[in-house]
């Protein structure tokens, strides 16, 4: 063992059996950006064995204020790529894979079934949604966090305990994002670092668990808080993830966008209907497909269908599986607030707003990417209840 670890082999909870633990294990971090610099800054200053990081992205000036893994000289070189070059300088011993693309619900069962632990850094709803679905399902521990503007959350799920659909089993519809509502490098970094931390508390196999625990954090008024969720129980149906390629010829799809916007839909014969005008479409027993580019109004044109009540689903059997509306692209922090009301323990992020109640439906919502171009649908269906990532 190198002199590199000394300082934290000396303690009794890591040891030379921890750093070995540490040494064999692979993590996968989804997202190399505000949250996945710490992560994987850490996660190799610790010396895990092998780390996999998956970003589909590009390095931009704006990213550099809360991403300090990057330089003006990589502005334009994929995250992934350029993460890896700087973590390999920094710890040579680390094996470091580099993978450009976005996850998808294909991928992502086998990136996870490769990984000891999964690592949530992209701030996305539809990542975390497949992430947990596929971590739940191969029994891998999955750390998740979120932040914006100057709150956020970190959590760990799965691998034994509750999913993080157990725990957030719908979602508020809000358009908030970095881009559009701020977030502070430093407060993404507080998270990113405690997002760090949980995994190698999991790693290390110390005690009493993180899993089944969130840990919010307000940088505002310098709190932390949190709470508990072992035990929750799973949902006895949820909303999978679905890729563009399920879309099925008989589906009627209806693109969402203006023809400025997109002058053409990426499935012939789409309808053309403004989210205002959704209520003139003609009532159906098949599904319908609602196309956009981010996933904001066709989750919009999705709830105002549900609540139509000439699109109810007449004469279709009763065998059908409730859901929740689910979509959004901004963070989870009204959720994790709700969350924690619902397992009975206070959380000291009380700025967190409470997301609007949203009623069990029976239909379905998908949110998609085709081509270079990112669009997103819901779904309406008297049987099926998907999502596709945006």
């Amino acid at each position: 063992m190198t002199e590199r670890y000394v300082r934290q082999t000396i303690l009794p909870e890591v040891g030379a059996a921890g750093q070995a633990r540490l040494a064999a294990a692979t993590v996968l971090v989804i997202g190399a950006g505000g949250l996945g610099c710490p992560v994987l800054q850490y996660l190799a200053g610790a010396g895990v064995g092998r780390l996999t990081i998956v970003d589909h992205d590009s390095v931009e000036e704006t990213n550099l204020h809360r991403q300090p893994l990057y330089g003006m000289g990589d502005i334009g070189v994929a995250k992934a790529e350029a993460a890896r070059a700087t973590l390999q300088r920094f710890n040579p011993g680390v094996v470091i894979e580099a993978i450009v693309e976005r996850l998808t619900p294909q991928n992502a069962p086998r990136l996870v079934a490769a990984a000891d632990l999964v690592v949530d850094a992209a701030d996305s709803f539809a990542a975390t949604y497949i992430l947990s679905d596929a971590c739940h399902a191969a029994a891998k521990p999955l750390v998740s966090a979120s932040v914006i503007g100057l709150t956020g959350y970190a959590g760990a799920f799965c691998g034994g305990g509750p999913s993080y659909r157990a725990v957030f089993p719908d979602v508020s519809v809000d358009g908030g994002t970095c881009a559009t509502l701020g977030v502070l490098g430093s407060a993404v970094a507080v998270l990113g670092g405690l997002q760090a931390h949980l995994a190698l508390h999991l790693l290390l196999g110390l005690e009493p668990t993180v899993l089944g625990r969130v840990v919010t954090f307000d940088a505002k008024r310098l709190v932390f808080g949190g709470f508990a969720f072992a035990g929750s129980p799973e949902p006895e149906s949820f909303v999978p993830f679905i890729a563009p390629e399920s879309v099925r010829g008989d589906d009627i799809v209806v693109d969402l966008r203006g023809l400025d916007e997109a002058p053409v839909s990426p499935f012939a014969g789409a309808r053309r209907l403004m989210v205002d005008d959704i209520e003139q479409l003609e009532a159906t027993s098949g599904r319908v497909v609602l196309a956009c580019r981010s996933g904001q109004r066709a989750l919009m044109a999705a709830d105002r269908l549900r609540a139509s009540t000439h699109f109810s689903p007449a004469g279709v059997s009763s065998s059908f599986q409730k859901g929740a509306l689910v979509l959004s692209q901004s963070t989870r922090n009204s959720q994790a607030s709700k969350a924690a009301s619902r397992c009975g323990e206070p959380t000291a992020t009380s700025t967190m707003r409470s997301p609007a109640s949203i009623r069990p439906w029976r239909w379905t919502i998908s949110v998609a990417s085709s081509g270079q171009r990112r669009w997103a649908s819901a779904s309406i269906s008297s049987s099926a209840f998907s999502v596709m990532p945006g």
